[in-house]
């Protein structure tokens, strides 16, 4: 009876997901107005609560009833609606899509973590709960400071001692100094330093994209990057490396710039798989894992050997074999999600974080400041191009880099730095809703006074008579014949 619920579920959930996908990307059309948009977003959160009760209740009965369980799940429940009411009470010109996918892949990391770990899953439960009451507040505050700009160097000196710090007393996890630990709470300072980053660099291009302005916001991006490849955090230091290519070309729109970078990008990684032994053992586990399979492919192979397994719909909840691959919470969460939810499964969950993605890059375009502009583009870039190399690094596309899934893989850092960047980005979209709603005033008063003015000259044009009037035309179309 429990397999057949299983069996069933999975194809529910599967269902669930695609339609609440499908809605992630038709409420984005231009066609689509307000009040259908809305009922969209109302959709979502149907189809979410939905998947969520699908698959506790399978959990629940494949893990003998236990009412731990249960109680987990409804601790779950009011979680995200708490964050639903106080969105929609307290912020409610926020982006809807991005609240609701921010809910969503919570959700998916909930269920997976439960899967594999009921310890893991709420300890993340925990943090997630910390992480969103410290984060509630920030997009009041980046809607309306208005001297972040301002804080150049203190972004720069912040940054580069944060991570001097764990370069000097981190401690060494797979080869690199990620983490240190703090009252027992081991926290890795550069999923935090990314965001910081990214404000430095904005503000720094904000001043001026002179030469000399570009060669010391290099100097000091290149920094930060030695610092984290001197502590082999190799993953962290791609993700600035890219951040900062990409923000250096949309700021001053010279590809030379950024095709330099590239190039110069491609030569250090060559340097570092010189330099770095962990860096080979992960080369060699991607060109040929079965090879080393007892070595240095264990966890690329088993990954693979999940997916496979999974097919296109999946084992069903706690069928499958994931807790084979060692990292499987962290690094390898993907894999998980594959093998007992599906391939149709895990490409709606790449598709819903390439919708946020998108979000990001439409607020980053429609922003008029240049610096909060080039602050979107750049969180936007650092979450998009984390979740690639995650699910690249899971299907052997590329070298795995020991990323986290943003949001679903098990991770204090991770989630709460995640979480930063989405109420900062919410808060822009604030900010650039508020900016809209002042200026269109000053708009219909524009329109107003020209059209004023308009039928002023044409009463003017009357009292003086058709002669007036003719040579107006005369002369309007003299000039015409001229140009």
């Amino acid at each position: 009876m429990l397999h057949l619920i299983t069996e069933l579920s999975k194809y529910t959930m599967i269902i669930l997901f695609a339609l609440y996908t499908y809605q992630c990307f038709s409420a984005l059309k231009r066609s689509v107005d307000k009040e259908e948009q809305a009922e969209k977003y109302r959709s979502q959160v149907v189809y979410m609560y939905l998947f969520h009760l699908n698959a506790y209740a399978v959990l629940y009965l494949s893990m003998d009833k236990n009412l731990e369980v249960l109680k987990f799940y409804l601790m779950q429940v009011a979680f995200f609606a708490v964050v639903q009411v106080c969105y929609s009470i307290f912020y409610r010109r926020v982006s809807r899509l991005v609240v609701n996918n921010m809910c969503m892949l919570m959700c998916i990391g909930f269920v997976m973590l439960t899967r594999l770990s009921y310890d893991h899953a709420m300890k993340q439960f925990q943090i997630a709960v910390v992480s969103m009451a410290l984060t509630m507040l920030i997009p009041f505050f980046i809607s309306r400071f208005k001297y972040l700009k301002s804080l150049t160097w203190l972004y720069a000196l912040a940054g580069i001692t944060m991570l001097g710090v764990v370069a000097v007393l981190g401690a060494v996890s797979h080869g690199a100094k990620l983490s240190f630990t703090v009252a027992g709470i081991a926290v890795q300072p550069s999923e935090f330093i990314k965001i910081i980053f990214v404000f430095f660099v904005a503000s720094m291009f904000y001043e001026s994209t002179e030469f000399i302005q570009v060669v010391k916001a290099t100097v000091i991006a290149g920094l930060h990057v030695i610092i984290l490849v001197l502590s082999k955090d190799l993953g962290a230091g791609l993700i600035f490396f890219i951040a900062y290519m990409v923000m250096l070309y949309v700021a001053t729109r010279k590809l030379y710039y950024f095709f330099g970078g590239l190039f110069c990008g491609a030569v250090a990684s060559v340097i570092a798989y010189y330099l770095f032994n962990h860096v080979r053992v992960r080369v060699v586990a991607w060109q040929d894992p079965l090879a080393v399979f007892e070595r240095e492919g264990n966890q690329v192979a088993n990954s693979l050997f999940a997916i496979g397994t999974g097919g296109w719909f999946g084992m069903g909840l706690n069928q499958g074999m994931p807790n084979k691959i060692p990292e499987v919470k962290q690094d390898f969460i993907f894999s998980a999600v594959a093998e007992e939810l599906g391939g149709i499964f895990a490409i709606c969950l790449i598709l819903v974080c390439v919708s946020c993605f998108l979000m990001f890059l439409n607020i980053a375009m429609q922003m008029k400041d240049s610096f909060y502009k080039l602050v979107a583009l750049g969180l936007g870039t650092i979450y998009g191009f984390q979740i690639l190399l995650s699910v690249g690094g899971d299907i052997k596309f590329i070298p795995s880099t020991g990323v986290t899934l943003p949001l679903v893989s098990y991770g204090g850092s991770s989630l709460l730095s995640t979480l930063i960047i989405f109420a900062i980005i919410q808060g822009l979209y604030l900010l650039r809703e508020r900016t809209e709603t002042e200026q269109a005033p000053e708009r219909k008063k524009k329109k107003k006074t020209g059209s004023k003015s308009s039928s002023s000259k044409k009463k003017s044009s009357v009292r003086k008579g058709g002669a007036a009037s003719h040579e107006e035309n005369i002369h309007g179309t003299k000039i015409e014949d001229f140009d």
